[in-house]
């Protein structure tokens, strides 16, 4: 049978078709667009991908991802956050979703992901002897604990709670408020949601 579609549109269409959440559908009409589109367009939007690796990087302190020419996290860096609270979150967008509400003034801590056995995911894996670190360098007084309201995340957040425990530390632990349905992520909750979370966040 012969091929239906030129060979560098498929090949487009496959690899748009690994990112998460595009189907085979939507891949094509993505790759359609871009032939259809001027050559500038897909010319900057290459060069984009190609600069993403070598611009971007984490921050040795909070696992944020920072400008490859920064040293740490500007919201770290900043005096007038209070390097005495953290907000622990899974990975690096949850920041962003955070930072939207308005609501928190304290610094960031980001895991890397969670608990997740089934996954080949363990505590091993994720930056936690670097957040105890933190927790007793920067004199925390507050941890909130902001994973995500799935399974992987309540087991994490369970797992943070013992471990700090265990370890003798001295530091108030709180868990956002349950304003945030079950199943859904940080960045895919809306604003006001996060902020009536924040505020109404509970003792561990």
């Amino acid at each position: 049978m012969a091929q239906l579609l030129p060979s560098a549109l498929l090949e487009a269409i496959e690899e748009l078709g690994r990112l998460p959440g595009v189907g085979a559908r939507t891949a094509e009409r993505y790759a359609y667009f871009l032939l259809r589109a001027q050559p500038t367009t897909t010319e900057k939007l290459a060069a984009t991908l190609r600069k993403l690796h070598s611009g971007v990087k984490q921050c040795p302190v909070t696992f944020a991802l920072i400008d490859s020419d920064q040293t740490v996290s500007p919201l770290y860096d900043d005096p007038s956050r209070d390097k005495t609270i953290i907000a622990v979150v899974e990975e690096p967008l949850d920041i962003v979703a955070l930072e939207r509400t308005g609501n928190f003034n304290g610094t960031y801590h980001v895991l890397g992901g969670a608990i997740s056995p089934i996954d080949g995911v363990g505590p091993e894996q994720l930056h936690i002897p670097e957040l105890v670190k933190r927790i007793e360098d920067d004199q925390v007084k507050e941890l909130i604990i902001a994973t995500n309201a799935s399974v992987e995340g309540e087991s994490t957040a369970l797992f943070l709670q013992r471990h700090i425990q265990e370890r003798g530390i001295t530091v108030t632990m709180s868990r956002l408020a349950r304003g945030i349905p079950v199943g859904v992520d940080l960045e895919y909750a809306d604003q006001i949601t996060l902020s009536h979370a924040l505020e109404g966040r509970r003792l561990l």
